[in-house]
């Protein structure tokens, strides 16, 4: 047999193997998927249910409220304090010689790292097409309100946090759960704290690690041809590893640079056709201002734009999940205060800038229209929009690639690092639940870093719908808990906050005049 002969023979020979093999994964994956769901079904419809009559899921209104409790309670403080969280996030005030391990620009780029990413993509364009562009209105609202949520959450977590010998620290809702109850003189703490943990490890699992390598997959595979989920996952995997394994430091390292490549590579795209269609700007934020007021969003009008916008701001920017500050509790600083001010960037950049400019592209370039049979928003293609990642990322694809021909390109690439950056910031979050509940040591360290490292090759390979669902939930049970907690130990955040600005204006408070921070 030549060899023009035996290849075609033996890939003949092997097609029926490869077949059998892929076709009894799809057959467990699907008997996994079932007995999950049966499983975890109940939970997940629990924390996703919608109130009655409104279609409004309680869990959003859960978060939505908190946000403007915390944003009346504090005076505006996203407001008071936005100039001063850039000062701090300059180093103007960073002593390199306070406690922490990381410089306050690092802990927003970690945190960031965590919440930008396929929300900002998808998520903006599900929210347009089923609310219409008056969606954009209360998704930028919420976000504004979410930099309440932040700030208090990321106080606390500083405040609270475990300093150790060796310079490393440890904190986080859990840690502010059992110290600041203890303070108040109020009991269920420490439930509060290992409910909180649980639910981070599974969300980390999940939510963080299989749906973003499974995504990454998806685009990877739709860009070069199909093959192997367990390729991608094990290039992620040992990728990830590396950053990880040398903890919090090396992971600031990398998401600096990560999170200002990736959000300048995407928010440059959105400028450049925004400029180049800058007569079209003021017409698209009235298209933004009448949906969210006279019903032009179609879907159920001002109710069903409400509920799109608030419920992807919430999604995206995470406010209130307690999951930011657990990255933002390794800050270097000696004033808890400083870090709350510096976490309020972070749903500003994520929802109000990202999302924002997603938006504007999308109606800018009028990938969507009406159809008048059916009265819904519809992408020049004539897919009709429906909730959910690959509509979403097609319909913002779409946008792009009206003016750039090559954008699909470039969001594979933009896909592949929200999905690296955000799977390595929750193996902090997930780490630290992880150490809580077991110990610090750097076995138990090592145990969950390999035993992430593996989830990562699952759900690049697998299909598992129920679980990533499962996960999600398992994120806005940490905002049931994280939220809970606040309101219990709000009034300390007023008292550190006042003391703060107190300080701050008398001159007691100055800018560091040595050796910048590192």
């Amino acid at each position: 047999m030549t060899r023009s002969t035996f290849i075609p023979a033996l890939a003949a020979a092997t097609t029926i193997p490869a077949m059998s093999l892929a076709q009894e994964a799809a057959t467990i994956d699907a008997r996994v998927n079932e007995a999950f769901a049966t499983i975890t079904g109940p939970f997940v419809a629990l924390i996703f249910a919608p109130i009655p009559f409104t279609g409004f899921p309680w869990i959003v209104l859960w978060l939505v409220v908190a946000a403007s409790i915390f944003t009346w309670y504090f005076r505006l403080i996203q407001v008071r304090a936005f100039f001063h969280a850039i000062a701090l996030v300059r180093g103007d005030y960073s002593d390199p010689n306070d406690a922490g391990e990381v410089s306050h620009f690092q802990a927003l780029a970690t945190a960031l790292s965590g919440t930008v990413g396929l929300g900002n993509i998808a998520g903006v364009a599900v929210a347009v097409g089923i609310g219409g562009p008056g969606a954009t209105f209360w998704m930028i609202l919420a976000g504004l309100l979410g930099m309440a949520s932040k700030f208090t959450e990321c106080t606390l977590a500083v405040k609270y946090r475990n300093e150790y010998p060796d310079g490393t620290v440890s904190g986080g809702p859990m840690y502010y759960m059992k110290k600041g109850f203890a303070e108040r003189g109020r009991k269920g703490g420490g439930i509060l704290a290992v409910l909180f943990s649980v639910f981070c490890i599974l969300a980390s699992f999940g939510a963080g690690n299989m749906f973003q390598a499974n995504q990454a997959h998806a685009q990877i595979s739709g860009l070069v041809g199909d093959y192997p989920g367990w390729i991608t996952g094990i290039v992620f995997a040992a990728i990830v590893f590396a950053v990880i394994v040398g903890g919090i430091k090396s992971i600031a390292r990398v998401t600096e640079k990560v999170v200002p490549f990736m959000g300048l590579l995407y928010v440059g795209a959105a400028l450049v056709i925004l400029a180049a269609n800058y007569d079209q700007i003021g017409w698209a934020f009235g298209q933004i201002f009448a949906g969210a007021f006279t019903g032009l969003g179609v879907a159920g009008g001002l109710v069903g734009a409400l509920i799109q916008g608030f419920r992807r701001a919430a999604f995206s920017n995470e406010a209130g999940v307690g999951s930011a500050a657990i990255a933002h509790s390794a800050v270097r600083t000696k004033e808890p205060t400083t870090e709350g001010v510096v976490s309020l960037l972070e749903p500003f950049v994520d929802t109000v800038v990202i999302c924002t400019m997603t938006a504007l592209v999308i109606i800018i370039t009028r990938q969507l229209m009406i159809d008048p049979d059916t009265g819904r928003y519809i992408v020049q293609d004539g897919a009709i929009q429906t909730v959910g990642g690959t509509s979403g990322v097609t319909l913002t694809s779409a946008a792009f690639a009206s003016v750039f021909s090559w954008f699909p390109v470039v969001l594979v690439l933009a896909v592949v690092l929200f999905a690296f950056s955000t799977m390595i910031s929750w193996s902090y979050y997930g780490l630290k639940a992880f150490t809580y509940l077991f110990g610090e040591g750097k076995v138990q360290e090592l145990t969950f870093k390999v035993i992430f490292c593996i989830f990562v090759v699952i759900g690049a390979s697998a299909s598992l719908g129920p679980v990533i669902d499962f996960s999600d939930a398992a994120i806005f049970s940490m905002a049931v808990v994280n939220i809970a907690s606040l309101y219990v130990l709000m009034p300390i955040v007023r008292r550190e906050v006042n003391s703060y600005f107190a300080r701050l204006k008398t001159g007691e408070i100055r800018k560091f005049s040595g050796a910048p921070a590192e």
